[in-house]
């Protein structure tokens, strides 16, 4: 087998090497791993903030889409001694004490450079918890509560869009204004809530919990909070575990590890009103995606105080 072809980089302060830079990942598209790495380039001053100090699950495609992918939490091995990191029980809690005990050791993607080496590894897709950790690696209350939106057989983003907007009011009930709406990339979307980090994730969980039975209830013909697969077709799933301390969800501005290159993309309220009312409303590709935030910068900078 051919050596991998690589090139030496200078990121962030730190020299890296990156390779095959030619190797097709989105087949259907042609998007070679060289593009990807550049998208992550270009809209890593918005994602960064995103990703913040929260340990990041990757889901990798070493040999592009159509290949097998896993999932990886720990560090792989030979990571630089430079790239941040995190010793957490399976729980979610500080495991810094006795790390041969049920732990993982996330990395933290606190810069460019960081963020350049795990996707060199191939790493398309990130995911993240709703919660950060301290200067001392300890879990904070989580500072955002997800709902996500999973359409069943038949269902698709234009039901998922009103139910958003049903969950819209609830949420603004409940004291919770700062709101985002993201199409996931992939089948469904999310709306994400911005809290003031004073609950704890048992607390939230509960509480999304409860806004899917509420809204089920409400809208039986197109909501279902249960995820038994024979109550879903036609229907969303109001996926309310994304808040439990130890799941993640895919984060804002990721890719997605799908046919073509499509992002987790923050939208607008009225994109949404649009989507629901059978207007155009899909899914965006990368290069929407840069387009959007050289426009209008973040869309989803209201789950930061001040915005």
């Amino acid at each position: 087998m051919p050596e991998a072809q690589k090139v030496t980089v200078e990121v962030a302060g730190r020299r890296l090497a990156v390779s095959n830079l030619d190797k097709v990942l989105y087949p259907a598209t042609e998007t070679t791993k060289g593009e990807v790495l550049h998208y992550y380039a270009q809209v890593a001053p918005t994602l960064l903030r995103h990703l913040g100090r929260r340990p990041v699950t990757r889901i990798r495609w070493p040999h592009g889409v159509e290949g097998p992918s896993f999932f990886e939490k720990n560090l792989p091995s030979g990571v630089p001694s430079w790239l941040p990191r995190v010793t957490l029980s399976s729980h979610g809690r500080d495991a810094s004490a006795h790390p041969d005990r049920d732990s993982v050791t996330y990395p933290l993607v606190l810069d460019l450079a960081d963020l350049t080496y795990l996707v060199n590894l191939a790493s398309l897709e990130l995911h993240v918890h709703q919660w950060q950790v301290d200067d001392d690696g300890a879990p904070r209350p989580p500072d955002r509560l997800v709902i996500d939106l999973d359409p069943g057989t038949g269902a698709g983003l234009e039901e998922c869009a009103r139910v958003a907007l049903w969950a819209r009011p609830l949420l603004a009930d409940m004291g919770l204004t700062r709101l985002v709406p993201v199409t996931s990339g992939s089948k469904g979307m999310q709306v994400y809530a911005a809290l003031p980090g004073t609950h704890d994730a048992d607390d939230i969980r509960a509480l999304a919990q409860a806004l899917a039975q509420e809204m089920t209830a409400a809208h039986p013909d197109l909501v279902v909070w249960k995820m038994t697969k024979s109550l879903r077709p036609g229907k969303v799933l109001l996926d309310w575990s994304q808040n439990t301390a130890a799941k993640t969800t895919v984060c804002p501005y990721s890719l997605r590890g799908k046919a073509a290159p499509y992002v987790a993309a923050p939208r607008t309220w009225d994109e949404v009103e649009q989507g629901a009312a059978g207007r155009r409303f899909e899914q965006l590709l990368m290069d929407q995606v840069l387009e959007r935030v050289a426009e209008h910068g973040d869309l989803a900078a209201e789950l930061f105080p001040g915005g």
